[in-house]
């Protein structure tokens, strides 16, 4: 992190007086904020190897005996976890949707025409009333010939409807196939036929945008459900295909009721379709003692978690982070209140200047984030900060690094809270008590810059989909960087030898090698793909389930893991030197002038090169210095600007430590951000690196000199 010089003397005072408030303070203080108990529980041991052996199987210690399978005794499927929220918090808040006031468009400076909404308060749902819809949707989705243990989809944004079909299909045991709104046309398609869907829940807008065009492509489908309350005819459908409100469907279903077909812990709950970081989507089976075994592992990493807490959805809920999240809060008796990435805050693209944005609204306690979208908060943040007065940047960086210090301490700081960061920390509602970071590695730097602004922890997770998510989450009072934490309470981890890669379980000072997730949450496997789950998927000899990662980890002595390379992101240059393209990309996305980028290498070529998205106004910034001038796609055009982003990544990346071979030699600018519309990452915002290569083949072959 780059700061400006700070005035010696300032320091100096600024220090004075810290150290007279603390000595006055520290007494009760420590004894009040426990700062002694929350430095033990950082410093203890979080699990250990049950076999002895460096290499695992580790398990949390809150677990040693046996791993855990259900939160609440007898609820051990999803349908009975609705039902004991419904029967212990019925008039509790359940599902929040903000009600549309008004729309416009607004023409940008540019040209180009953006919807800005104003939206209104919370309407709510109580968990009773969003039972009662669920189990009407149910009984009417069966009035409609929909079948137990028959594939049902869900194409729909995230919002309350999509966990009310979830819940009607968990109660009627109709399997519900999730895809991602962003998939194109092959691959939502793709996903239908497989799975031999006849009846799907979607939105107006998705019927109308993606899936209207594909219809004749999916000769099995019969009815389309839309979710949005105003009825709508359709009077262009292929014909066969009748198409349905949900308010209409629960009409049917309320009267009379159709008999439940009530699932077993081993019926499938859920097909997800990944969103494909490689190759087409594969379909991943859960059941729902999956998912049961899955949230209570990550219920158990959240201290506190009651029905007091307010969550707020707006991460997709065809990802498992997000499903599995919104069932933990749902188990609990949380409200959750949605949103979307484009009305999240006060400054988002879609809210009219103002107007409120969601989290201004609902002050939530609870938040899920990709590390993309914090690290945008983190530079949004970071640049105004470049922009204050010398005085005011100085305290900043003085509260930030006095505060750095003692939050590594146990201690709290709250004077710098109330006064330093409470701007900062508005920005996601003032409430937050936790942040949850999965879907992607989280930068040290941002990590830590959301645990010193927005006042929380940010617990850091680790899982995939093929295990409901569930792997481990850093506990909450660990506040070390780059780490995921220890094995939940529902799975072991075991590291298995790599030697391709030269990661073995006997390495010093940490056993290291490719990361196994073993126990109750590893799923099913992928639907009818019998060839990858032989691959992918292994029972031991005492009946465990595993599933292998991928992912190259190392166990550290307190039983956290570690995240260190991806056996697909290992590239052996021309040399024989090995280059892991995410650990380059992690470094190098620290740079205020990357939003992102890709580092790329062939392996007959003898250097790495790279693909970048810079920030719009650090590459302004630069261009003036540079006396450069044009437009943004100008200046990502230009060669000399070119030179000068590869003169700054390398001065950052020789900062950081990368080998001579890792830094890339030459790259590409990209004026256009990649979004999951483009389809270059996916909806958690990994890399799609065939897309990628794909998109800038000319480019790689100009940078490897083929043209």
């Amino acid at each position: 992190m780059h700061w400006l010089y700070i005035n010696p003397l300032l320091l100096q005072v600024f220090r004075s007086v810290v150290w007279v408030y603390s000595v006055v303070t520290f007494l009760p203080w420590y004894f009040i904020s426990g700062a002694g108990v929350n430095q033990a529980r950082a410093k203890r041991v979080k699990a250990r190897s049950i076999s002895g052996l460096p290499a695992g199987p580790y398990r949390s210690v809150n677990c040693i005996d046996r791993l855990v399978l259900t939160l609440h005794q007898g609820v051990d499927t999803l349908d009975k976890v609705f039902e004991y929220a419904a029967s212990h918090f019925p008039n509790r808040d359940c599902l929040g949707t903000r009600e549309l006031l008004s729309e416009e468009d607004e023409v940008q400076p540019n040209g180009k025409v953006f919807k800005k909404v104003i939206l209104g308060q919370y309407k709510w749902l109580t968990y009773e009333e969003a039972f009662n819809e669920s189990r009407f949707f149910g009984s009417g989705l069966a009035a409609l010939g929909q079948e137990p243990k028959c594939n049902i989809a869900i194409f729909c944004e995230t919002r309350a409807e999509w966990i009310v079909t979830a819940q009607a299909c968990f109660m009627y045991n109709f399997p519900l196939v999730t895809l991602y709104s962003t998939l194109g046309g092959p691959a939502i398609a793709h996903g239908l036929n497989e799975t031999e869907v006849t009846h799907i829940i979607t939105s107006k807008d998705l019927l109308q945008s993606r899936l209207k065009a594909i219809l004749l492509d999916v000769p099995r489908l019969r009815h389309i459900i839309i979710v949005d309350s105003k009825p709508t005819n359709w009077p262009d459908m292929p014909r066969g295909i009748m198409v349905n409100s949900m308010a209409a469907v629960q009409e049917i279903g309320a009267k009379p009721e159709h008999i439940r077909s009530l699932p077993l812990p081993t019926d499938i709950a859920v097909i997800m379709y990944t969103s494909g970081s490689t190759g087409i989507p594969k379909g991943v089976m859960i059941s729902h003692s999956n998912l049961i075994a899955g949230i209570t592992g990550m219920a158990e990493r959240i201290p506190n978690l009651e029905y007091n807490d307010t969550y707020i959805g707006y991460l997709p809920l065809a990802h498992v982070l997000e499903l599995s999240a919104e069932l933990v809060c749902i188990s609990h008796g949380c409200r959750i209140g949605y949103s979307s990435p484009q009305t999240l805050a006060d400054q988002s693209t879609k809210i009219k200047k103002g107007s409120k944005g969601d989290t201004s609204m609902l002050k939530p306690t609870l938040m899920a984030a990709v590390p993309e979208i914090m690290d945008r908060i983190y530079k949004n943040v970071m640049t105004k900060v470049d922009e204050m007065s010398r005085l005011q940047r100085s305290l900043f960086i003085l509260a930030y690094n006095y505060k750095m210090e003692q939050i590594s301490k146990g201690y709290g700081t709250p004077l710098c809270d109330r006064l330093v960061f409470h701007k900062v920390r508005s920005l996601l509602g003032g409430n937050t008590r936790i942040l949850l970071s999965g879907g992607a590695p989280l930068s040290p730097a941002t990590q830590r810059f959301m645990n010193i602004c927005f006042c929380c922890p940010v617990g850091q997770g680790y899982g995939l989909t093929e295990t409901c998510g569930a792997g481990t989450i850093s506990d909450m009072w660990d506040y070390s960087t780059g780490r995921v934490g220890a094995p939940l309470v529902c799975s072991d981890i075991t590291l298995k030898d790599w030697e391709e890669g030269g990661y073995h379980s006997t390495d010093k000072p940490n056993p290291r090698g490719e990361i196994l997730i073993g126990g109750p949450n590893v799923t099913m496997g992928y639907y009818k793909n019998h060839t990858k789950n032989q691959d992918d998927f292994f029972v031991d000899e005492k009946g465990q389930r595993w599933f292998c990662t991928g992912d190259i980890g190392e166990f550290h002595p307190d039983g956290c893991l570690k995240i260190i390379d991806r056996k697909k992101d290992l590239v052996k240059l021309q040399a024989g030197e090995y280059v892991s393209l995410g650990k380059v990309e992690a470094v190098l996305k620290n740079c205020p002038l990357i939003d992102n980028i890709c580092a790329y290498a062939n392996s007959d070529q003898s250097y790495v090169i790279g693909f970048v998205v810079p920030n719009q106004k650090q590459l302004t910034t630069l261009a003036v210095q540079r006396g450069v001038p044009g437009s943004l796609e100008e200046l990502c055009n230009s060669t000399d600007m070119e030179f000068e982003v590869l003169r700054v990544i390398t001065e950052a990346a020789i900062a950081d430590k990368l080998e001579r071979f890792e830094i890339p030699k030459k790259i590409r600018l990209s004026a256009e951000p990649w979004t999951p519309e483009t389809g270059l990452v996916t909806d958690a915002f990994k890399l799609k690196r065939k897309e990628l290569k794909t998109h800038y083949q000319d480019d790689i072959e100009r940078m490897y000199g083929g043209k």
